[in-house]
């Protein structure tokens, strides 16, 4: 069990009862500090003292013989209102971080190491190929925060170790120490502005990703819009070794890959270079970005090139996330059920051709006419769910529409038309552009049930395991 021994002999609040605030109580317990541990959720507050937790009534708590206030990053900090909690701790003086700033503190103090992620998309992507490719590269690794485990359900830091964390910018705002060996910033875009307020506000949080590193850290910013662009040039200024990344433009010292191709240039000469339109997880230009990323990390941390090609080459991709799940006589199934919208769907349609399209379910506002200048690359498409004659509206005459009703029905269908036309290089894609509550009750299970429907076709060659709990990740 983790213990958080720099926090030895103090007095913490605790508020927040869901799995990362009891694996902190835990951690602090542990480590020997006293906790009083409250939440606004009664059931939650009598769950937790049921179970022996140490709770406190936090609203009558003098939090002046505190020594630190440490809140989920699910509550709100600064908009649309500070939380009573924090108010409470301001006015006694006390700090105020998330479980993320204790665990960096305990892999500091151990001579652990620590490289961190943030960015409005890609990040989870990102984390995961990082993790894979120093896992692959025989590092010791473990790969956490806001994808998969909480920090505190990670392994004790012991010296030398590498921690992979995806951080949220919630997580980041309860982060005052953040200072990791690799920082990296993917992109910013419009994204919980009702915590922030403002894209200033929001891309601020964000730049702390890279305000106190020092010399011999290393800070990968994404370049491709103008808030990160902004904040690059502000890190150039600092004494980490800052390396721009952008898939828009060849850069002449930084990662780039405008092409598919992955280059690493230093002041104009190239220094490895690498393709990944054959990386199978790593199609499209946004995985292009997840790969630079994850070559700039993996090389700070002293992997040669050819071992970070052969792992990216291996990477199985997020479940769910475009996922190459199975092959039928050289058919390539691929899961994208978190695509629950057309803008999510639109960077698996721009990432493959000659697509056998499922799609359907719960539509949201707009529906699927935003992705009409992409049905040039969908050979056909085979609609379930609710949205299907609305879907089969908008297709029109564009393209052969099949209603489905069911996405075992879909998947049979796909194949059958993507044998039949011997297009090269065919996929079928499930990229439903829609909520999957219909028949399904989260996007998890309904990509499970494809992974277990093209399972069962005949001569089915599984990518990863055709059942589906294996199938998530």
């Amino acid at each position: 069990m983790f213990a958080a021994q720099t926090f030895r002999n103090k007095k913490v609040a605790v508020f927040g009862l869901a799995r990362s605030g009891l694996a902190t109580i835990e951690a602090l317990r542990l480590g020997g500090a006293e906790v009083f541990a409250w939440d606004d959720s009664v059931p939650a507050v009598e769950t937790a003292r049921a179970a022996g937790l140490p709770i406190s009534n936090l609203h009558q708590l003098d939090f002046k013989g505190l020594d630190a206030l440490v809140l989920s990053p699910g509550v709100p900090l600064t908009h649309p209102e500070p939380h009573w909690t924090v108010l409470k701790a301001r006015h006694a003086g006390i700090e105020v971080i998330g479980d993320t700033e204790i665990f960096a503190r305990e892999a500091s103090a151990a001579g652990a190491r620590i490289v961190a992620i943030t960015g409005t998309n890609g990040k989870s992507t990102t984390t995961a190929l990082i993790g894979h490719v120093l896992e692959k590269a025989g590092l010791d690794v473990e790969v956490g925060g806001n994808i998969g485990k909480a920090v505190f359900l990670l392994r004790q830091p012991v010296k030398g170790r590498v921690y992979v964390l995806e951080l949220s910018s919630f997580q980041i705002d309860l982060m005052p120490g953040l200072a990791p060996e690799v920082g990296i910033l993917t992109n910013i875009t419009p994204d919980h502005l009702d915590r922030h307020g403002t894209m200033e506000n929001y891309a601020a949080v964000k730049a702390r990703m890279f305000a106190r590193q020092s010399k011999g850290a290393t800070a990968l910013c994404g370049v491709d819009d103008e808030w990160c662009a902004a904040i690059a040039d502000r890190v150039a200024r600092t004494g980490a070794d800052l390396r721009r990344v952008s898939v828009l433009r060849d850069l002449n010292d930084g990662l780039s890959a405008e092409d598919g191709i992955l280059r690493d240039r230093r002041n104009g000469k190239l220094e490895a270079e690498i393709g990944l339109r054959e990386m199978p997880a790593l199609k499209g230009r946004h995985n292009w970005q997840n790969a630079c990323m994850a070559y700039g990390a993996a090389h700070a941390l002293g992997v040669s090139s050819e071992v970070i090609a052969a792992a990216m080459k291996s990477f199985p991709g997020l479940a769910h996330r475009m996922q190459q799940v199975g092959l039928v006589e050289g058919i390539a199934f691929i899961n994208d059920s978190k695509a629950t919208n057309a803008d999510a769907a639109e960077k698996a349609l721009s990432s493959f051709e000659n697509i056998y399209w499922i799609a359907g379910g719960i539509a949201k506002t707009g529906g699927i006419a935003p992705l009409r200048p992409l049905f040039a690359r969908v050979a056909r498409a085979y609609l379930i769910g609710q949205a299907a004659a609305e879907f089969g509206e908008t297709i029109g005459d564009a393209l052969p529409v099949e209603d489905c009703g069911t996405l075992e029905k879909a998947v049979s269908a796909a194949l059958r038309d993507a044998l039949a036309d011997a297009r090269p290089g065919a996929v079928v894609l499930l990229s439903p552009a829609c909520a999957s509550f219909d028949q399904y009750p989260n996007f998890e299970v309904r990509g499970d049930a494809f992974v277990k429907a093209v399972s069962s076709l005949p001569g089915a060659h599984m990518t990863i395991p055709g059942d589906a709990h294996a199938a998530r990740t």
